[in-house]
C-alpha cells in the first residue's frame, strides 16, 4: 500500500483558501536583477487585471511563453525578486533535465476564459 507523500489536510483550510486563476502571458523578458536567471512576465487575468510575475521559466524562449495560458495564485503576498515586485506565483513543474527550480508552466489542454478559477 502506498503512503501519502505528505499528511492529509482539510480542503477548506488549504486548497480552498487559494485563489488560482487562468491568465495569458502578454510579455516575457529576462529580469537581470533576479538572483537566478528568470523571466519577468506580464499576465492578463481578465477581470482581475494584468499582473507581474518573476519566474524561472527560462528553458523556454519568450516566444514560447507569450500567448500561453497559465495558472497563477493571485492571493499570495507579493514578493520582491531583485528590483521587481512579483504579484503572482505562476504554477509550474520541474523542467525535465534542468537544474532544480527551472520550471515549465502548468497550462490547460484547451483555452479557457481569462480569470477562470482552478477547482
Amino acid at each position: 500500500m502506498a503512503s501519502d507523500p505528505k499528511p492529509t489536510v482539510d480542503f477548506d483550510e488549504t486548497f480552498g483558501k487559494l485563489d488560482i486563476r487562468l491568465g495569458k502571458v502578454l510579455s516575457a523578458e529576462l529580469e537581470p536583477s533576479a538572483p537566478k536567471k528568470s523571466y519577468r512576465l506580464k499576465i492578463d487575468f481578465g477581470k482581475y487585471g494584468v499582473r507581474s510575475s518573476v519566474g524561472r521559466f527560462t528553458q523556454h524562449t519568450p516566444e514560447e511563453l507569450i500567448g500561453k495560458q497559465v495558472m497563477g495564485v493571485l492571493n499570495f503576498e507579493p514578493r520582491q525578486i531583485g528590483d521587481v515586485r512579483s504579484d503572482v506565483l505562476v504554477i509550474g513543474i520541474q523542467f525535465k533535465g534542468a537544474e532544480s527550480g527551472e520550471a515549465t508552466p502548468v497550462t490547460p489542454m484547451l483555452e479557457g476564459k481569462l480569470g477562470s478559477k482552478l477547482f
